[in-house]
């Protein structure tokens, strides 16, 4: 009767494992059904959070193809399945393990490889997405300014020189 519920439960976890960018493994020994609430919401609206068992997790992360969790699953876990920018929600995790000792990061993976929970802190540390992008534009234009400025000046410079030569030849050909 148990083998169809577990059958179902492994599947939807495998589909989470495999929709989503990363996942990160916690354990919540200690929190409160209330500090949770404030977990998930802290996390965005990219992420879910789902406490988990550990045998169905392990069974449906390899059938996702995620093996380097394997050794992860231990004591009472729970997965953040994050579908849109890792860095926000990593950096809920962090910001609420600040807060709330008992949140313990146990490790994750993004895009199918294995992060530690120092590598997660990292993740956590850098900037947002958009902000990052927002950089990469401001570099580009200011690439697009210069390589502008440098074109417009080759024909100026050209004409420069060439009126040079110009009023040079007419020096000698006055001389002699």
């Amino acid at each position: 009767m148990a083998r169809p519920d577990k059958a179902a439960a492994v599947a939807e976890l495998a589909d989470q494992f495999r929709s989503s960018n990363a996942a990160v493994l916690t354990e919540y020994r200690g929190l409160t059904v209330a500090q949770l609430k404030t977990l998930r919401r802290s996390l965005g609206e990219n992420a879910q959070y789902a406490v988990v068992k550990n045998t169905l997790t392990k069974i449906a992360a390899n059938e996702a193809g995620i093996t380097s969790l394997d050794d992860q699953f231990t004591g009472p876990t729970a997965v953040a399945f994050i579908t849109g920018d890792p860095v926000e929600s990593a950096k809920g995790l962090r910001d609420f393990a600040k807060d709330n000792p008992n949140l313990i990061i146990k490790g994750g993976v993004l895009d199918g490889k294995a992060l530690s929970p120092d590598e997660i802190k990292k993740l956590a540390d850098l900037e947002s997405r958009e902000v990052l992008l927002a950089k990469l534009a401001g570099a580009m234009k200011g690439k697009q300014s210069q390589a502008a400025s440098l074109f417009q000046a080759l024909p100026s410079k050209l004409v420069r020189t060439v009126d040079a030569l110009r009023a040079k030849r007419d020096e000698q050909g006055g001389a002699e």
